[in-house]
């Protein structure tokens, strides 16, 4: 008896499938693009359905459009909405205040309330005109004030969401041209949901989507760099949600530079550049206007389900095209065969032995050495690398600030000049001035004695805080910056001591992480070290406070 197959949609292509397979199955059947751990999207074979009432409506004016949502579709005044805005365009402005501005008039019917309202800010609210409802007008709130509109008893019925500019614009002579609602592409995805459990059995019909594609914006070199690093283990991690964007916070609190002003149509991939959140890296669930503080990088080609459906604390896998050409931290040879077969020109700096390796690349991105087809790298024997381990459970500030003063935040090769060396001490200090704008508190200071090839760093309890160091010796009375021990934080250790030899002052050297976690690890840990401090603190004035009771 032959075994009966089914139809599973993967990643936009139909295959056909032994029936109850899984994704695990299919995943190693057809080599779909899938990293360990990360969620699957799972899309139910749809079925003929209502028509799902949408909450957003654009307002298409001549000075752009306004978008405004419904704040309860059921209510009074949203019925009204629902049943006259198909008639209502072209809409003129009535009255343009500084206070707000008035569509109309068109005709309605409603009880209305009199007495002073406080409205809010982009409130969206129908107005009585003289109280005749047949003068109705819609009235959009541009500040918080008080006002007698006559509306209906349920009040302010929707709230400008998207083109809150446009709406500064406009003035007497301005037209609503149209007006259509606004339906989420996620109506049309059906019944889906993200999952990592990849033992479910598969219908018929079922879709299954295990990565995302992203197309990288060229007009974005240096924003597609810190994507790349966001998403430097293969996953998109979800860390908020809004109707509008799914936002992974990775490397928020990072600089990310602003590059690309358009607007952030579904699928759009933006880095936050400036204000509270920067660095944050946004996958856009809604059509939104350009933003000055949100630099378009890329669009999702496919897989949008994943962004779709996926909560916070999921994370999927993305791919990327192009894929990163992060050349740091490898083998000259290895790397010089790579771009051979891309066509790419590599000129070097340094040493060009057989065990050199790649510590900078210019240019710096992707999307520039592309784009010129060529790429000029600094190379040293990779017995001037200096590896190192992180102490992320006893000074996971320390470690942020110094990973971030070398860029190990973002690559995988950092450099550190060295500013002093006497007996046998090496000072350094980084180029970027990170301790002007990030604290160095105090954090796993030294008991007793510092370690030979202990890596320190001064604390802002001393003048020379941001100053880094390694003793080549144990040490009781001073930290590896020279400071006294209260003033010093140990971060981490060298792990191969003999490459420190001959260092002088006036050189740089590159340090690489071994073992190193990818950041969205760290932001986990970091953010559980935080909570766990949280409820020490909390412990400890509940303990405070019975003490006193007991006395």
């Amino acid at each position: 008896m032959v075994a009966s197959k089914i139809s599973v949609t993967v990643n936009g292509t139909a295959h056909s499938f032994k029936s109850q397979i899984t994704p695990a199955e299919i995943i190693q059947e057809i080599g779909a693009p899938y990293t360990e751990g990360a969620g699957i999207c799972i899309v139910k074979k749809q079925k003929e359905e209502e028509k799902t009432q949408t909450k957003e409506f654009i307002l298409q004016t001549n000075k752009g459009p306004l978008v405004i949502e419904l704040k309860d579709p059921s209510s009074l005044s949203s019925q009204i909405w629902i049943e006259k805005y198909k008639e209502l365009a072209p809409l003129p402005i009535l009255m343009e205040s500084t206070d707000a501005l008035s569509f109309g008039p068109f005709e309605t019917d409603y009880e209305f309330v009199r007495g002073s309202k406080r409205y809010k800010k982009y409130d969206v609210v129908f107005s009585a005109g003289g109280f005749d409802t047949s003068k109705t007008t819609l009235i959009i709130s541009k500040k918080d004030h008080y006002a007698e509109y006559g509306a209906p008893a349920d009040g302010v019925f929707a709230e400008l969401v998207a083109g809150r500019t446009n709406l500064e614009k406009i003035d007497k002579g301005d037209v609503i041209e149209s007006i259509t609602p606004h339906v989420e592409e996620s109506m049309a995805y059906g019944d889906g949901y993200c999952t990592t459990d990849l033992s479910v059995p598969l219908e018929d019909g079922d879709r299954l989507i295990t990565a995302a594609e992203i197309e990288m914006s060229p007009h974005s070199p240096q924003g597609t760099e810190t994507f790349f690093a966001i998403i430097k283990d293969g996953t998109f991690t979800i860390d908020a949600t809004a109707n509008a964007f799914r936002s992974d916070d990775t490397l928020k609190g990072e600089p990310c530079e602003y590059e690309n002003f358009e607007p952030r149509k579904i699928g759009a991939v933006c880095l936050r550049t400036a204000g509270t959140g920067r660095g944050r890296a946004y996958i856009s669930t809604a059509d939104r206007a350009s933003s000055l503080l949100h630099s378009v990088v890329g669009h999702v080609t496919s897989g949008m389900e994943l962004a779709y459906f996926a909560k916070p604390g999921d994370k999927f896998t993305v791919e990327t095209a192009p894929p990163r050409l992060l050349l740091l931290g490898h083998n000259l040879k290895d790397s010089k065969e790579l771009l051979d077969a891309l066509g790419i020109a590599m000129h070097v700096s340094g040493e060009e032995g057989s065990d050199s390796v790649i510590v900078a690349q210019l240019p710096a991105t992707t999307i520039e050495i592309l784009r010129e087809g060529e790429v000029t790298v600094t190379a040293v024997p990779v017995s001037k690398l200096i590896e190192v381990e992180f102490y992320y459970d006893k000074a996971p500030k320390s470690v942020e600030f110094f990973r971030h003063s070398i860029d190990l935040k973002t690559q995988p090769v950092g450099s550190l000049p060295v500013s002093m060396v006497y007996d046998e001490t090496y000072i350094f200090k980084a180029v970027k001035q990170a301790e002007k704008y990030k604290e160095i508190m105090p954090e796993n200071t030294p008991k007793g004695e510092v370690k030979a090839y202990d890596i320190g760093i001064t604390n802002q309890s001393a003048k020379r805080m941001g100053y880094i160091g390694v003793r080549l010796a144990d040490e009781t009375m001073f930290g590896p910056t020279g400071e006294k021990f209260e003033a010093t934080n140990i971060i981490g250790r060298v792990l191969n001591p003999e490459n420190m030899k001959n260092i002088e002052e006036g050189d740089v050297i590159y340090i690489q992480e071994i073992n190193a976690k990818s950041e969205s690890e760290l932001k986990a840990e970091n953010d559980e070290h935080d909570e766990e401090q949280e409820q020490d603190e909390e412990q400890n004035g509940q303990d405070a406070e019975m003490q006193e009771g007991e006395e």
